[in-house]
């Protein structure tokens, strides 16, 4: 009697290596026992193409990135099964949906941000969300001003604020990493803003409570995709939006603080290779390569670097004349 296929101890196997290098997986773990629950519903003997396709047809409304990333999943783990399994079935990269091209992002300017700061003034206190304006102005300091990813932010702990040291603890980020993030002074100065508020109000104040506090569902954080919604409604109320009409993307604000970080090292005349493993290790990053996705060539980088470069080679650089090469 031929038997079903089990890759369950094989995915527990890959997961754990895999963890043991610092990688969280659990989009990838969803992934994985969703194939072998299908392959198992259908009583399949062994993966096969033709089971892959048929799993696969499983989310073909969903984008061709989205489509894409799921069978890359799979593929590593093949990769992986192959050690042990010569000869098991292997999924033909190239026979994978194309990615949509990446969004260009938007770099916010400064008055933009003040934009944004006088729509959070402007919004109105609700009785589950007695805080709302205080929290939407210190959730686009804390994103502008310390590159903090979303997810971070909102798990923040009022214990994650260190006062005496003008820090944030960042705590199991991203590959596990755990990490202080000092403030600027006027970040500082918004989160006491923002304390005394809730002091006033008799809003919970223990250290294990969230520091973006609401109180839907007897009390608690924001969610990531709430905190979103809450500010694309500012960037609408306060007009911020593409050369083609479109709202920016909250996670733009990250790539802003990055871009702007360098641009003011250009303008001081710091030599910003130097200074590069420090913003990778302030935004959370494993190394540069990373932070320079957040760094784009935009026309304020552009400008900066080549001024930058004319101050310190520009009296070696000769314009060609009629009888030279």
């Amino acid at each position: 009697m031929n038997k079903t296929i089990n890759l369950s101890p094989t995915i527990r196997n890959y997961l754990t290596l895999k963890r043991a290098l610092g990688r969280e997986y659990a989009h990838e773990e969803w992934v994985l026992e969703s194939l072998n629950t299908f392959l198992q519903a259908c009583k399949a003997e062994e993966l096969t193409n033709a089971w892959f396709e048929c799993w696969c047809q499983g989310f073909s409304q969903l984008t061709p990135t989205v489509r894409r990333g799921r069978m890359r999943v799979v593929r590593n783990f093949c990769l992986y099964r192959s050690r042990t399994q010569p000869g098991c079935y292997m999924p033909d990269l190239h026979l994978f949906p194309a990615p949509n091209q990446p969004t260009r992002p938007y770099i916010y300017t400064g008055s933009q941000i003040a934009s944004l700061l006088k729509a959070a003034d402007q919004l109105t206190a609700q009785s589950l969300f007695p805080l709302r304006p205080q929290v939407y102005r210190l959730a686009i300091v804390l994103l502008y001003t310390a590159g903090l990813r979303r997810g971070e932010l909102v798990r923040l702990l009022l214990s994650d604020y260190i006062r005496t040291e003008r820090t944030l603890h960042v705590r199991e980020s991203k590959f596990h990493k755990s990490r202080y993030v000092p403030l600027s002074a006027d970040a500082c100065a918004e989160l006491e803003t923002y304390l005394a508020r809730r002091r006033a109000l008799r809003l919970p104040m223990q250290p294990d409570s969230s520091l973006l506090w609401n109180a839907y569902c007897g009390g608690g954080p924001y969610t990531g995709a709430g905190l979103a919604q809450g500010i694309r409604e500012l960037l609408r109320a306060a007009n911020v939006r593409r050369q083609d009409g479109s709202i920016p993307r909250v996670h733009d604000l990250r790539f802003t603080f990055a871009v702007h970080a360098l641009v003011r090292w250009y303008r001081a005349g710091v030599n910003v290779q130097n200074k590069l493993p420090m913003l990778a290790a302030y935004m959370g990053h494993v190394s540069i390569v990373s932070t320079e996705y957040y760094l784009p060539f935009v026309p304020e980088l552009s400008t900066e670097a080549s001024s930058q470069f004319c101050k310190q080679y520009g009296a070696a650089v000769q314009p060609l004349t009629e009888d030279r090469p």
